[in-house]
């Protein structure tokens, strides 16, 4: 039996039934990533002595029958930009190569509520930004299909983990689709809930007005059993909604016969791989086949999302990593420094790489006098376009289907002098984030023998649909469950 391969519906039930126990899958668990992980470099930091300590503490409320959740007993990783006290917390950079929390991040304690049991931290592009896990301060994550490709970024550690079977389900954080491209790339399901809908405490933050934490599991049904228990109000994050979490469940098993599939015009343009379109196009066929309404729909605005989303993004990333200045904590660099000042510049030359310096510089620049109103300002009016647009496609269907990028996982090193073409790797994923809206990345195909993904968009709290339409089509189909060992 591949314990690795479990889903978390699997696991639970047989923890429950005393067929396993917690240690027994944690301990098969952390043997496999100390074995495989030298080749995919997907974990920033093994965590053994918490991951076991937190199993036993799990088989000990199984045994007694108390406080057990779905979750209870089940190895999962979590993105390195989330704090865990007591265990290493690097956002991938080199300025907080050695930062050890003193905090757990509120996800961090919801997870711990539930039983669930920490392996460790996954590698992902540095502070979160990057397309590609490339622009990690530490190492390359790589694509467990293919190891000459990425992973995608910035979870690609969180992905790569599922993919590979290093985990049971996998905690990653979507500023940009930062859940859902590398879902994408590795196969696996992930979701980028409602902005506000789980609390962002203790994330170290990118774009706070975009940055969104979500699971990465291997089908709809877990994403929608892990977000019931990381979602919900927290009273440290004045941006999560105090509107009560749906049960996610209620309506998965319900047929989506009659419902309104939209598909935005503006996402099927040329460009996109072929394989890529054909396996999107074989998608829609079989929501047809389920009896759903397909209907084309305009978002007219999303040529603008690309450059609204990273002008915002690097106007609220310059200001959010200011704090990085080697005086209070992390990476102090001093040699000969003639005041503070100079320790200042030193610490941020040697300690951030060159995508966040790139990111640092555009986004002083658009936030500077004189500039304000003519990009960050204006760019602020276009996204509430941008999210006029969802609202009305959503006035006439239930859901939007769109891919998860225009090609497969890329080579590794085939982007990364460009940075501009890096940038158009997130060409379908960026708008739902200024818009605020929710995207589930699903598995729907293969193309040169990579995966394919697709994302089903959904209206403000509206999650508990994306996952009724989600499971439907993952009920007909078996591409999630293909994994790098038996396709």
């Amino acid at each position: 039996m591949q314990l690795h391969n479990l889903t978390i519906r699997a696991a639970s039930e047989m923890l429950a039934s005393k067929k396993i126990s917690s240690v027994e899958l944690t301990q098969a668990t952390l043997q496999r990533a100390h074995e495989v992980d030298s080749k995919i470099q997907a974990y920033v930091t093994i965590a053994d002595d918490v991951a076991l300590e937190q199993a036993k503490q799990a088989d000990e409320r199984i045994a007694k029958g108390e406080n057990i959740t779905p979750l209870t007993g089940i190895p999962f990783s979590m993105k390195d930009a989330i704090s865990t006290r007591g265990v290493r917390t690097t956002c991938s950079s080199k300025i907080l190569e050695n930062y050890v929390p003193q905090y757990n991040a509120t996800v961090t304690d919801k997870l711990a509520d539930a039983g669930a049991v920490l392996i460790g931290k996954t590698n992902m592009d540095e502070f979160g930004m990057g397309s590609s896990c490339e622009n990690s301060g530490l190492f390359n994550t790589r694509n467990p299909w293919d190891l000459d490709r990425v992973p995608g970024g910035s979870s690609g550690g969180a992905a790569a983990s599922m993919s590979a079977g290093l985990c049971n389900f996998a905690i990653g954080e979507d500023t940009g689709g930062s859940v859902r491209m590398p879902a994408g790339f590795c196969n696996v399901t992930g979701i980028k809930p409602t902005y506000g809908r789980v609390s962002r405490y203790g994330l170290i933050a990118l774009a706070s007005s975009f940055d969104s934490i979500g699971p990465m599991t291997r089908d709809a049904y877990d994403c929608a059993t892990v977000l019931q228990y990381i979602a919900g109000h927290d009273p440290k994050d004045s941006t999560s909604y105090k509107i009560q979490v749906t049960n996610y469940h209620e309506n998965i098993n319900k047929p989506v016969k009659g419902m309104k599939l939209g598909i935005p015009k503006e996402y099927f343009v040329a460009g996109m791989e072929v394989g890529v379109e054909s396996s999107i196009q074989e998608a829609i066929r079989t929501y047809e086949k389920l009896g759903m309404e397909v209907h084309e729909v305009s978002l007219p605005h999303t040529k603008y999302a690309l450059p609204v989303y990273y002008l915002l993004l690097f106007a609220e990333a310059s200001s959010n990593l200011a704090r990085f200045d080697g005086t209070r904590f992390g990476l102090s660099v001093s040699k000969d420094a003639k005041d503070v000042v100079d320790i200042y510049l030193q610490t941020r030359h040697e300690g951030f790489g060159d995508e966040v310096k790139r990111r640092i510089m555009l986004g002083a620049y658009a936030l500077s006098a004189g500039y304000y109103d003519a990009y960050y300002l204006k760019a602020q009016k276009v996204r509430t376009l941008l999210r006029q647009d969802f609202e009305n496609a959503f006035n006439s269907v239930d859901v939007l289907l769109a891919p998860t990028c225009p090609t497969t996982a890329f080579k590794l090193g085939e982007k990364t002098s460009d940075p501009l073409e890096m940038y158009l790797s997130d060409i379908y994923v960026v708008a739902t984030n200024p818009a605020g809206v929710p995207g589930l990345a699903l598995p729907c195909g293969f193309s040169n023998n990579m995966p394919v993904g697709m994302q089903l968009i959904g209206k403000h709290l509206d999650e508990q649909t994306l996952f009724q339409v989600g499971h439907a089509y993952q009920q007909v189909t078996d591409w999630h469950k293909q994994n790098p060992g038996n396709r």
